[in-house]
């Protein structure tokens, strides 16, 4: 494998003393132990779906490494020194954009923002355009959030640097179902999730979130049931997944009651009003699908809470049952960073 770490004194400092050494030989002994024929595969990180599940898990592997950086147990090593990270975000975002960020800067790589407001999108300018000058002017990696699904697909088509996809429209949003799948393999002790049962919780039919669950938790062997109300969980869900043997299987549930005891997992989604517009959220539906407190008390043992963010308190999640012992949500922020770091080591690595 041929990686483009940078000059030694770079990644070393100027004096090749015992110490730098052992820094460098811990920089290659990482990229040396991450599955990089994974991450290229395709040169890209644009989805979860048609991913198989020996590759999620060696991507999993990967991020795990990153964990003890991301915790500070242990320095960060400059593995994309020289490197240029491009963030084009023309979709507000927050936790996913800053979570780029210091991924990218962890590894050693400096990070230009272009945001949605800041961009010659707002001047008529075409995403491709867009994306193509900002790769000719040399950056290593372009990280997309933009409102239109496969939009990061068509900015790959033409250009020629990794691009990374923060969550396109309704299509997938890869990294976050990736840090899903780390934070529950985390919590079950497990990386084949055959016999488990996952329930995904509100606004499924908006959500670049559940689809990306969908195919890694599937993949993986898991048992998806969508719940909320019909407005907001098409039953096409049902079709979204092949139908494989080695393969969870998908449901649609309008009845939270009926299966809040019987999952190993609860991901809650937010309502995500900006896509609602023109359709009216039923009155009832804190009451129906909100996770309060009485229904995290009929949760089995064990059972753990998720959410993407940002969480709507009071609507999808109390306090009591965000801020519990059941959430994990701030465990899936610091693996949401692993993940990412390990994407943009894996892609950038060449």
């Amino acid at each position: 494998m041929n990686f483009r770490l940078g000059p030694l004194e770079v990644l070393c400092g100027h004096s090749n003393n015992a110490s730098n050494v052992s820094r460098l030989m811990l920089c290659i002994g990482i990229l040396c132990g991450m599955s990089t024929t994974t991450w290229a595969a395709t040169g890209h990180l644009l989805g979860l779906e048609g991913l198989s599940r020996p590759q999620l898990h060696a991507m999993l592997d990967d991020a795990e490494q990153f964990l003890p950086v991301v915790q500070g147990v242990v320095d960060p090593e400059p593995l994309l020194a020289g490197r240029v990270v491009a963030n084009l975000f023309l979709e507000n975002s927050t936790r996913t954009r800053v979570s780029f960020s210091v991924a990218a800067q962890r590894l050693g790589a400096q990070v230009v923002d272009l945001l949605g407001s800041t961009s010659s999108s707002t001047k008529g300018e075409s995403l491709v355009d867009t994306a193509a000058n900002i790769a000719a002017m040399g950056v290593d990696a372009i990280v997309v959030r933009c409102t239109a699904s496969g939009g990061p697909q068509l900015i790959s088509e033409h250009v020629d640097v990794p691009v990374l996809n923060a969550g396109d429209g309704m299509h997938e949003h890869p990294t976050q179902g990736l840090l899903d799948l780390l934070t529950i393999r985390q919590h079950l002790g497990t990386a084949d999730l055959d016999g488990r049962r996952i329930a995904i919780v509100g606004d499924i039919g908006s959500s670049r979130v559940a689809r990306s669950n969908l195919h890694a938790l599937t993949t993986c062997g898991a048992d998806v049931v969508l719940v909320g109300p019909a407005e907001l969980v098409p039953t096409d869900f049902e079709r979204l997944i092949p139908n494989e043997a080695d393969r969870g299987r998908v449901t649609v549930q309008h009845d939270f009651d009926a299966v809040i005891s019987d999952v190993d997992v609860v991901m809650m989604l937010r309502i995500q009003f900006e896509r609602h517009e023109d359709q009216a959220i039923p009155e009832d539906y804190i009451e129906r699908y909100g996770l309060n407190a009485a229904r995290a008390e009929r949760m089995a043992d064990g059972a753990a809470v998720l959410h993407p963010g940002p969480v709507n308190r009071g609507v999808e999640l109390v306090n009591e049952v965000a801020d519990g012992p059941r959430s994990l949500i701030l465990q899936q922020v610091t693996n949401g960073v692993a993940v990412r770091m390990a994407a943009l080591a894996g892609l950038l690595a060449s």
